[in-house]
């Protein structure tokens, strides 16, 4: 008898069987060690905690250990626990200096186990864990990731929280011993004194003080010694675009950049890059949250691809970075999944205006040309030029305008958006702009609307940013989008990339007469969601322009990294700031860009 096992067409049963007596495979047991880990951690915790967690056969052999081993021991249980929860995340990843810590924590808590608990079953498993990981440290060599020193105070706010809630726990679990009737407020006041070594109001019968005394203390050295050490570790922050590697990237485009519209896009200066072995085709990503997301399709010759691809992957390997792409092309798609095996799922759609089809005539397009009369009788003009040919001061003015006009206080955009205007290497950048006469009393001029389209090749351009002053009349993107389009053809564009409608092709199949129960909720979904991503007005906005929709994708390895992916692209593209406090936030020029060029939220509606 024969069955079909992990791919082999062909394993006998008793095969099957001495595959499954010999244990998981290798690559599986960083994954199983860091379950184990946080299973240890838990019990560790709840040995330093709960003292009838301690109960056990072995008091008679306790009783020879020295008096004063119970309350260290208590509160080094305490710490190995939280460290090792702290760490399974990191072995699970592969992660080396993980590796390095859960090896020295193990026998230290396999020692308070013996000590605290006498539990000879305890310290069994913590060896036994710490042996699978001596066995299979080869398993455990990904390189740390970037980091910055917001971790610091993310470390400080959350674990001080634990370790205050913890400590309202370990106070309380002494009912019998506690001399009095301490109040809320006063076992919160010993908690705080307990975390900076401190004798609080509280007060217990025996040596419960002193093991409460350890264990909070513990709790407060282990908070400040990690914030200490993620504040002044040297710091890896994300890697930047090297002139070099701009330059290499710059000399791609110039050849093949009119094959994908995103393709400008990955000049981000906040990006890194691997480049294929010939360097003739490179790929762009940035590492978020353990996530190694790459923009768009690969830049350069599509022969060239599989290699950038391959230095990609193994990129992602030698960190255990999870990777992911967004926003690819339905060829890039084709090549990612044929090379890596991974799996693509179509995100939504891009609209394209052919320059030459486009006209404001027809019963079609009658809002958008009623819309653009209305604006051009109140007096607006519209000016699209090259970014080379506007003059620095009035540049100046365009990009501050742009950063005030921002609608939230976090600069958004990865995947499609540059993240600068005015650069003068982006001299070929269009700016599109709407300006009022006579309205020259705000901080901009008669400045009221701005529009910033990258390259797509020598003949293409492809929308990056749009901006619009809050006091201006409504319609103020339709206007500009109009504009740019009429003046393409004067400035060697035939075709305009607009925005990026996400699951379009769902919300479009929905609502048509017959749509199945099942699209019908997904669309109902879409549309209660779009109350905070602009997902039904982002595609209603682009279709009044009929555009032709070229489908995006995001490629994946399994379904279980997608929500995963979800959050880094989400923080990516700035919907979560996990950044620091304005106050303390690094002084350095942050770039202007915007989300999956989509206009903000008061732009869409007012329009």
């Amino acid at each position: 008898m024969s069955v079909t096992v992990d791919g082999d067409k062909s394993v006998s049963v008793p095969q099957r069987m001495r595959r499954l007596l010999r244990g998981p495979r290798p690559e599986s047991v960083p994954v199983v060690v860091g379950t184990a880990c946080t299973v240890v951690g838990l019990i560790d915790v709840a040995a330093g905690v709960f003292p009838r967690f301690r109960h056990s056969r072995m008091h008679t052999l306790a009783e020879v250990l020295p008096g004063a081993l119970g309350p260290f021991a208590a509160a080094l249980s305490l710490s190995a626990g939280m460290l090792l929860l702290l760490l399974a995340h990191g072995l699970k990843r592969h992660k080396r200096r993980a590796w390095r810590a859960a090896v020295v924590l193990l026998p230290a808590g396999a020692a308070a186990q013996f000590a605290y608990r006498h539990s000879v079953v305890g310290v069994l498993v913590s060896l036994t864990l710490c042996y699978l990981l001596v066995r299979h440290r080869d398993q455990f060599r990904a390189l740390p990731d970037p980091r910055s020193r917001w971790r610091a105070l993310a470390n400080f706010v959350l674990l001080g929280a634990g370790s205050l809630a913890l400590g309202l726990v370990i106070v309380s679990v002494h009912p019998g011993r506690v001399v009095g009737d301490p109040s809320i407020a006063d076992r919160l006041q010993h908690v705080l004194y307990g975390l900076f070594g401190v004798e609080g109001p509280v007060d217990y019968a025996g040596r419960t003080s002193w093991t409460v005394a350890y264990s909070l203390g513990a709790l407060g050295l282990l908070t400040a010694v990690t914030t200490i050490y993620l504040a002044f570790r040297p710091e890896h922050p994300a890697a930047r675009l090297t002139e070099d590697d701009e330059s290499r990237l710059r000399a791609l485009l110039e050849t093949h950049g009119g094959r994908d519209s995103l393709g400008h896009f990955a000049l981000r200066r906040d990006k890194a890059v691997v480049f294929s072995p010939s360097g003739k085709a490179a790929v762009c990503y940035r590492v978020v949250s353990g996530v190694m997301l790459a923009g768009g399709d690969p830049v350069g010759d599509v022969e060239a691809w599989p290699g950038a691809i391959e230095r990609f992957m193994d990129e992602a390997k030698a960190h255990s970075w999870t990777p992911a792409v967004m926003g690819c092309s339905e060829r890039g798609g084709e090549v990612w999944t044929r090379e890596t095996g991974l799996t693509a799922l179509e995100l939504g759609d891009e609209a394209v205006v052919d320059v030459a089809d486009f006209s404001l005539a027809g019963r079609a397009m009658r809002n958008v040309r009623q819309m653009v009369g209305r604006i051009e009788r109140n007096g607006y003009e519209t000016r699209v030029r090259r970014a080379r040919d506007i003059g620095a001061t009035e540049l100046e003015r365009i990009r501050r305008a742009a950063a005030d006009w921002r609608g939230t206080d976090t600069e958004r955009g990865f995947s499609m958006a540059l993240g600068r205007i005015g650069d003068p290497a982006d001299g070929d950048c269009v700016i599109a702009t709407a300006h009022l006469p006579g309205s020259g009393d705000g901080p901009h001029g008669d400045l009221k609307a701005v529009l910033h389209f990258v390259p797509w090749g020598r003949a293409g351009m492809s929308l990056e940013l749009m901006r619009r002053d809050r006091s201006a009349d409504p319609g103020m993107n339709e206007l500009l989008i109009v504009a740019s389009l009429q003046a393409a053809g004067k400035l060697g564009i035939a075709r305009v990339s607009l925005n990026f409608a996400m699951f379009r092709s769902a919300l479009a199949r929905g609502e048509r007469l017959g749509a199945g129960p099942v699209l019908r909720c997904w669309r109902g979904l879409l549309i209660f969601l779009s109350r905070w991503f602009q997902i039904e007005s982002l595609y209603k906005f682009n279709a009044k322009f009929r555009p032709r929709w070229e489908p995006r994708f995001v490629v994946f390895r399994t379904s279980r990294d997608l929500p995963r992916i979800g959050i880094a692209a989400m923080q990516a593209e700035g919907f979560v700031n996990l950044s620091l406090p304005r106050p303390f936030r690094s002084r350095s020029p942050r770039p202007c860009g915007h989300t999956l060029r989509s206009a903000p939220e008061h732009e869409v509606r007012a329009a």
